[in-house]
């Protein structure tokens, strides 16, 4: 409850405080505080139960260590974020504060999304979560790429919500409670009455949307690479994290007991979300957009937990979380920095810049599931966690050789800084944009970062062992 509100209240602060503001630093200054504040408030909620606010919500939220922990690291997420691109949301325009305002109230809409009991606040949540995002996305008004992304998203966030509202009075008419509650459609080890099975559906349409599963991933490139850079980093991010707990805990309450009916269903959407993703990055040569594709790739394995459902499943949700968060945003902060946005721009970046390409490559490293990595930990426990279910073992080997096909694309970013002379465009401009400075507080939190995601793949037990279910 703490995140909720003061993720919301410090939105309207920040909404109002770019009528005070003079000075474009100062914004994110205090995004940074009130996030600090909101993760410490938070972080005393999970490990003492402490809440400031006693609203009574009609079991409409349900608080436990799993949601909490996941805001957690939304909220660690978010501050990495505004402590390594922070500088970087001044110069997409003049609403500065605005900017700042937009991604508190994203936020409130993720904490909801992770702490819902009823299909009404998983709306809402959803809602909040997305309409700001349509206008981070089109915020650089200047380029036409940016306006088309955010009409693109916009009609297709629209399309998708309609879906959405359509699958809950499905369920809300199938259910013979009349209630909107998760748990009032766990019906037992029945089949699914024709109004609840259509209704599922739906929701798995509309949320295989939100995270970009296939075949409903085909915004996702032209979205990421229209909207400003910097705010594609928190898309790809803390908003797809929480779309995927979204889904894991409707199945889980509404449909775990009839897992078998529609897991052959899941099973072939997250195959499609590894096949398409894999395979259409290695072709890429805008980093930015291969990252696009990337991502959808990474929603596939993510897909494992909803296919599993068990316990391991929930604590590799988690981990993954932490890691594809860490190293997404890390490599985003060097890509805003980069003169090219393409596979060259990165050639010779170990000469010219060492610190960079060697964090650049944890990140990599992580994302493609290295040992010694967060990324591999978390890897791991989503195919340990599909072969505890002991259905469709099929699936794991696939999930195993699209990640080997993964591998190609990362390294070829690796090869290019270490092995690659920078060409003639580079060598004349450099490879850091004009405009962009690599300071020393930089640096040191791309190590800081680095040294977290071996921390994590050394050590997952620090995230998961704590969790309740």
């Amino acid at each position: 409850m703490n995140a909720i509100l003061l993720t919301a209240v410090w939105g309207i602060i920040m909404m109002f405080g770019g009528v005070f503001f003079k000075s474009k630093q100062t914004p994110k200054y205090w995004a940074i505080a009130g996030l600090v504040i909101i993760i410490i408030s938070n972080y005393l909620e999970l490990t003492t139960g402490a809440s400031f606010f006693e609203i009574e919500t009609k079991y409409m939220l349900s608080f436990n260590s799993f949601n909490l922990t996941f805001i957690t690291i939304a909220l660690v997420s978010t501050l990495l974020y505004f402590l390594l691109s922070g500088s970087d949301i001044e110069k997409v325009g003049d609403n500065v504060s605005e900017y700042f305002a937009l991604i508190f109230f994203v936020l409130c809409g993720v904490c909801l999304s992770a702490t819902y009991n009823t299909l009404l606040i998983l709306f809402l949540g959803i809602e909040i979560m997305s309409i700001p995002l349509y206008i981070l996305t089109g915020s650089d008004k200047r380029n036409l790429k940016s306006n088309e992304a955010a009409l693109k998203y916009f009609l297709m966030g629209a399309f998708s919500t309609g879906i959405m509202l359509m699958g809950i009075a499905f369920l809300y008419g199938g259910n013979s409670d009349g209630s909107f509650f998760i748990n009032s459609f766990n019906f037992g080890e029945g089949k699914m009455p024709v109004f609840i099975a259509i209704g599922m559906v739906f929701m798995l349409i509309a949320l295989s949307f939100k995270v970009s599963a296939a075949p409903f991933h085909f915004w996702t490139p032209d979205v990421y690479e229209g909207a400003p850079t910097v705010f594609t980093s928190f898309m790809a991010t803390v908003v797809k994290i929480a779309g995927f707990i979204a889904f894991i805990r409707l199945f889980e309450n509404s449909f775990g007991k009839v897992q078998a009916q529609w897991q052959l269903l899941v099973s072939v959407i997250t195959a499609a979300t590894l096949f398409i993703g894999n395979l259409t990055a290695v072709f890429q040569q805008s980093v930015k957009r291969m990252l696009a594709y990337s991502s959808i790739a990474q929603a596939g394995f993510m897909l494992l937990a909803v296919f599993a459902l068990n316990k391991t499943a929930m604590q590799g949700l988690i981990l993954y979380s932490a890691a594809y968060s860490l190293a997404t945003i890390g490599l985003f902060a060097i890509l805003i920095r980069m003169y090219d946005y393409t596979i060259d721009g990165f050639n010779g970046l170990a000469k010219s810049q060492p610190v960079l390409a060697v964090t650049a490559t944890i990140f990599l490293l992580s994302l493609t599931g290295i040992p010694l990595t967060a990324g591999f930990q978390s890897k791991f426990l989503m195919l340990v966690a599909a072969i505890r279910d002991g259905h469709h073992h099929w699936l794991v080997f696939w999930a195993i050789l699209c990640a080997a096909v993964s591998a190609y694309y990362y390294f070829k970013i690796i090869q290019a800084m270490f092995f690659k002379v920078a060409g003639q465009e580079v060598q004349e401009h450099g490879s850091i944009a004009e405009g962009s400075t690599i300071t020393t507080g930089f640096k040191v939190l791309l190590v800081l970062t680095a040294i977290l995601i071996i921390l994590l793949g050394i050590f997952p037990s620090l995230l998961t062992d704590s969790l309740l279910f």
